[in-house]
This record gives C-alpha cells, structure tokens and sequence, in this order.
C-alpha cells in the first residue's frame, strides 16, 4: 500500500470527470466560469480592438450559449453537473439573451 494510488482511466475519460468532480465539486463550476470569461472578455476585447466599440451584450449572450452548450454536454453523464448549476446556466443564458434584444446597437437611436 502506498501513500497516494496512481489514477486509473480505465474507465474512460467520463469516470474520471465524474470522479474529479467527486473529489473537487467547484471544478465544474470554475470551467463553466473560466469558459464563460474566456468567451466575453476575449471577444470583447479583440472586437473593441478591431473596431473601437465592443457590443457587450452580444458577447455575453455568445459566452452564456457556448457555456450552455458544453452544460449540456456534462449532463449527459450522470454525476458531472448538478440541476441548480444547469438552472443557473439556463437563467443567465435567457437573461444575456434578453439584453442582447432589449438593447440598441451602435447605429440605432
């Protein structure tokens, strides 16, 4: 018996999620936020650059679908994500979405 075991993936990369998101239960979370940032400030930015405005609702509701869609994804395996977090993702999805309708864009008055 030694002091630490060697992880096995044996059972896939999917077991081995399921068991890092055991033993650590905000690393889904830090993803899901680390992509969502990674989208809306990487996005923002680089327009801003290119173009001298960035249209910040536009970028939220692209960084909320992308983290939507890999919420979905981690759904599919039971034990990876929990239903507030996949209730949260949703909520904020929807909201950037209706901030993305309800707002003007740069040529409107």
């Amino acid at each position: 018996m030694s002091l630490y075991d060697v992880p096995n993936m044996t059972g896939g990369i999917d077991e081995t999620l399921v068991e890092v998101a055991t033993a650590v239960p905000s690393f889904i979370i830090g993803l899901l936020i680390f992509v969502f940032g990674l989208v809306f400030i990487g996005g923002s930015s680089t327009q801003k650059r290119k173009t001298g405005y960035s249209d910040m609702p536009m970028w939220a509701t692209m960084a909320s679908l992308s983290v939507f869609l890999i919420t979905l994804m981690l759904s599919l395996k039971e034990g990876l994500i929990n239903i507030e977090i996949l209730g949260i993702v949703i909520s904020v999805t929807i909201f950037s979405a209706l901030w993305l309708f309800l707002s003007r864009g740069k040529g409107e008055q």
